[in-house]
């Protein structure tokens, strides 16, 4: 069987360089290879504060230059899995879409783009408007991208964990320089924690994958979350975790305040350090145990922390701890465990 491209005309020679260099190795110019596993932990005592500054700061201590933004196109993809009036913790907060946009161009980045494909609403402008990102797209002179329903092309899959031969992503995706996982720092009933790493669902396209991604979650939801960080390779982490959720995520859970983002171009590694933060051990996390030492480390001592320090920050998080059997499968039914 052909581990080619599954696209209906020949890939243009921007699409195999994305499929191949960038996918393939997430390298960033100018920085050496100890810098990829630099975390930076940030105060920000809440959404009101300007967010900018504080992630211009962060980038320069994850070793990220204005060189190596200079002339780039950048996607930021926020977790915008579900809206519920009243339930701004379920989703990345539009302040947080701001700062880091405003940050990267304030780096030279030649264009920043949103893009996300919601998990459970198929109208997508409902979610953006819902969830107060459709005003800082028109504030911020924002494109957004619905990564549900544009065109795909097939990719080998990388990882290989899951039954997937090839893995088809939305051809924005190969026309841009960096990816930016903008997560939410959330518990999960699944995978235990949804973070930058199981963020990337979203980009997965809704017309190819169906809502809420159900061929993933079929081919295995940890196996899944390894094999598309695996084949896209993003360049930049950064999670929202000023008011996190912790209980029952990544939907019906409730509020929790850390007061972090946390920052960096290794996403094993940010989310090891963000697991950290809510007082959870990454290796019982499968998708990070799995990833380690060979996306990136997840061990503490093979982390270079910096920012806040963990003890000063650390803020326990309620994990569920069983999953009744019953709720269990009416949520494979029903999709509820995007």
């Amino acid at each position: 069987m052909s581990r080619g491209w599954l696209v209906s005309q020949r890939p243009s020679r921007r699409e195999l360089l994305a499929a191949g260099a960038i996918f393939a190795t997430g390298t960033l110019a100018g920085c050496n290879r100890d810098l990829r596993q630099r975390v930076c932990v940030a105060r920000a005592a809440s959404y009101a504060v300007d967010l900018e500054p504080i992630l211009r700061e962060a980038l320069r201590e994850v070793g990220i230059r204005p060189r190596d933004v200079a002339g780039k196109r950048i996607l930021l993809k926020p977790n915008l899995v579900e809206t519920t009036l009243g339930a701004g913790h379920i989703n990345t907060h539009p302040e947080v879409v701001r700062g880091a946009a405003r940050a990267l161009r304030a780096f030279g980045a030649a264009e920043v783009l949103v893009g996300e494909g919601p998990g459970h609403r198929r109208d997508t402008v409902l979610v953006l408007e819902e969830s107060g990102l459709a005003q800082i797209l028109v504030d911020e002179k924002l494109r957004f991208v619905d990564l549900n329903r544009q065109r795909g092309f097939a990719v080998a899959n990388a990882g290989k964990r899951s039954g997937l031969v090839r893995l088809t992503l939305p051809v924005v995706l190969s026309e841009i320089d960096w990816i930016v996982s903008l997560a939410k720092l959330k518990t999960h009933h699944w995978a235990g924690a949804t973070l930058s790493m199981k963020n990337l669902f979203g980009i997965m396209p809704g017309s190819f994958y169906g809502w809420p991604k159900n061929v993933l979650h079929y081919a295995g939801l940890q196996e899944s979350i390894v094999d598309i960080n695996a084949t896209v390779r993003p360049q930049l982490a950064i999670i929202d975790g000023i008011v996190g959720m912790e209980g029952d995520g990544p939907i019906l859970g409730t509020a929790k305040t850390a007061g972090v983002l946390v920052v960096g171009t290794n996403l094993p590694a940010v989310d090891a350090t963000a697991a950290r933060v809510m007082g959870i051990d990454p290796a019982r996390i499968r998708h990070l145990a799995d990833s380690a030492g060979w996306l990136g480390p997840i061990a503490e001592e093979a982390i270079h922390q910096v920012g806040e320090e963990l003890a000063n920050v650390r803020t326990p998080f309620q994990l569920v701890e069983k999953i009744p059997a019953h709720k269990a499968l009416l949520d494979k039914e029903s999709g509820a465990g995007y």
